[in-house]
């Protein structure tokens, strides 16, 4: 069973926000997830991201990874540097 970080997808029709969630990699997107982390929203000017970087650093050290989209929000964000 892989485990990833992930984003989800919420809102209405072309106002999506995304809460990054801990999932499955089999689960559907929109589907069951383990555990939140966070959300995303990119409509907003700049785009908005919130984090808990203790859960990020728990579900990290169990050996859950990062897709490419949430990867470069840890980047921005700062996560993965805390975690090196």
């Amino acid at each position: 069973m892989a485990v990833k970080f992930r984003l989800s997808r919420f809102g209405a029709k072309k106002k999506p926000f995304y809460r990054i969630v801990v999932a499955e990699e089999r689960s559907p997107r929109d589907g069951r997830f383990i555990d939140k982390v966070g959300f995303y929203d990119p409509l907003k000017n700049p785009a908005q991201i919130s984090l808990d970087k203790e859960k990020i650093k728990t579900w990290y050290e169990k050996g859950v990874r990062p897709t490419r989209t949430v990867e470069s929000l840890f980047k921005r964000e700062g996560v993965l540097k805390e975690l090196s």
